[in-house]
């Protein structure tokens, strides 16, 4: 079930945001909280007719209380007596709220700090002060801190288990959440009225991922990161997805550690990753199968989870060439290989790291540059080409230009890119900004220079990691 959580601030809101959120949810959480006045329980529930949680949350947890510790318990007991369908209880005062008339008690476990390991100790005390379900709720930022509780809720207890991240990356936990039968995942009604910062969205988690569709067949497609890309990525593959009726759905994932990555992937029967720019330079260790062009790139964006192994892929190398080419030919009639041109790659990271191996084996002389000099530097050394300090780049003269990083910015201050650089016979390739028009790429269109779109080379790269990962084809409208 979707459980929607509102935190109104006056008793009006209050129950304005129960009726909005019972014709979208399937149970609410009334946070209590976040109201400035104390509320009237009996008049707040009348009329609502789906499932209801009251929780009073201590700042220490995330909450907003800030009345004493006896308020708080007074609170909630008087909540209890109004009859909701559920009361949230912290561990640690469980014992002080007895059970009343039909009421479920969830029995929460908060660490705001940290993750809470000791999972088993914790549920034979909640179910010793009689608990009807067990919830954990603590950061997620990465699957590392996640995984306790998606142990914790994959596996069948006597008690039901709910768990609750917080930021972005709870998306992962509540999607596995769905998957595999916790009681009921967390969302927030609308955006502006989040639990906590980055929470999605009904409108999000139906839309995008289908979410009253995935069951314990479904299969996940796992996709590192929460940028602009990724979830252009996560929105076109999972409406591919869904176009032919496939129980799969891409899973959105915050990957830092690679050390468990593989057992955790097996536990989840996970065989699909699509790594970004970001983790995309760190992920070769894990791959034990990958082709000689791609690895000499230094960076992988596709792995498979083959009978002997993980197969690393360099699927924007692919794609980028099948668009430069004929432009290159059209640019450069009379040149089959580039050894007269000169390219400048601006940025850092996987991408630049692709686009300089594309060019130095078409035997261009490959110039690298970028805002962070220390870094631009170190891997212009470690990939052998000169580097360019970024100031210095306006009096260098160069054939072909490649805007490399996301985080590379149109203006004229001293970290960003000037467009007057955008010479009219510049050939320019855009890299910066795959799943949309960078502003600079946009510039170099105005001021007429030869462009390879980004966005073309995304959505061929788009077709043919789902042409690998379905063996059917992606239509893109």
């Amino acid at each position: 079930m979707l459980c929607i959580s509102v935190t109104p601030t006056s008793r009006v809101l209050a129950k304005v945001d129960l009726l909005n959120a019972s014709r979208q949810g399937d149970i609410i959480e009334l946070c209590i909280d976040h109201l400035a006045k104390e509320p009237d329980f009996k008049d707040m529930l009348e009329g609502i007719s789906k499932p209801v949680i009251v929780s009073c949350r201590r700042q220490q947890d995330g909450g907003k209380w800030q009345g004493t510790e006896d308020e708080r318990l007074t609170l909630l007991r008087q909540a209890i007596v109004a009859g909701p369908d559920y009361i949230e209880l912290d561990l640690d005062i469980a014992p002080k709220v007895p059970r009343f008339g039909s009421t479920q008690r969830v029995i929460a476990v908060t660490r705001m700090d940290r993750p809470e390991y000791d999972i088993d100790s914790i549920f034979d005390e909640a179910v010793m002060h009689r608990a009807d379900v067990i919830k954990f709720r603590w950061p997620t930022p990465s699957m590392d801190e996640a995984w306790p509780l998606l142990a914790a809720v994959s596996q069948r207890r006597a008690l039901p288990i709910v768990g609750q991240g917080t930021g972005r990356p709870e998306l992962t936990f509540s999607l596995l959440g769905q998957k595999y039968d916790s009681p009921w995942i967390y969302a927030a009604l609308e955006k502006g009225m989040e639990d906590h910062p980055g929470q999605a969205t009904v409108e999000e988690l139906r839309d995008i991922y289908a979410i009253d569709e995935i069951d314990r067949q479904t299969k996940f497609i796992a996709v590192a990161g929460f940028g602009e890309t990724e979830q252009e990525t996560v929105r076109l593959l999972n409406a591919g997805f869904k176009s032919l009726s496939l129980n799969t759905r891409c899973l959105p994932v915050e990957i830092e550690k690679l050390d468990r990555l593989g057992k955790m992937f097996d536990i989840l029967k996970i065989k699909v990753l699509i790594a970004n720019s970001k983790l995309g330079m760190r992920i070769q260790s894990f791959a034990e199968v990958t082709d000689e062009a791609d690895a000499a790139t230094g960076f992988l964006d596709l792995l498979l989870k083959r009978a002997d192994g993980w197969h690393g892929y360099n699927s924007l190398r692919r794609s980028a060439l099948k668009n430069l080419e004929p432009k290159l030919k059209e640019a450069f009639p009379n040149e089959t290989m580039l050894n007269r041109r000169s390219v400048l790659v601006i940025g850092n990271g996987g991408l630049a790291k692709t686009a300089v191996s594309i060019f130095r084996d078409k035997q261009a002389i490959v110039s690298l540059t970028g805002p962070d000099e220390k870094v631009a530097k170190q891997e212009a050394n470690d990939l052998e080409v000169r580097h360019v300090p970024f100031q210095a780049l306006y009096d260098t003269h160069h054939d072909i230009v490649v805007l490399a990083s996301p985080d590379l910015q149109k203006g004229s201050g001293r970290l960003q890119l000037n467009p007057s650089y955008l010479r009219p016979d510049l050939f320019v390739l855009d890299f910066a900004s795959l799943s949309s028009e960078h502003p600079l790429s946009e510039e170099a269109k105005i001021r007429g220079c030869q462009l390879v779109d980004g966005r073309e080379i995304w959505r061929d790269q788009m077709q043919a990691q789902f042409k690998t990962i379905t063996g059917e084809s992606l239509q893109i409208s």
